[in-house]
């Protein structure tokens, strides 16, 4: 089943509750900058724990101390859907 895509309002509430978030290219957006190397790769390496529970992954990028992720429901057209903040929620929640 697919997911519905989030209304405009929904992810306007979303995005209240997710400051570091925000949209940029049809995706759900973060930048995170860690103190090390070593500690943005563990933080990749818990972002793939909580995707691999959520069957739900999102585009990584590292770049030395700074790690960006972004995510859309590829089986929802590309949407952003409450998947999607399902996996920022719980990234957030790392912290």
């Amino acid at each position: 089943m697919r997911d519905l895509p989030l209304t405009a309002e929904d992810l306007a509430s979303a995005l209240e509750a997710l400051p570091t978030w925000y949209v940029e290219a049809g995706k759900l957006t973060t930048r995170r900058e860690l103190a090390s190397f070593l500690g943005a790769v563990a933080f990749v390496g818990q972002i793939a724990e909580i995707a691999e529970g959520l069957d739900h992954h999102p585009d990584i990028d590292i770049r030395w101390r700074t790690v960006v992720l972004a995510v859309n429901t590829h089986d929802s057209g590309g949407a952003i859907t409450a998947r999607d903040i399902t996996l920022a929620q719980r990234v957030d929640a790392l912290a």
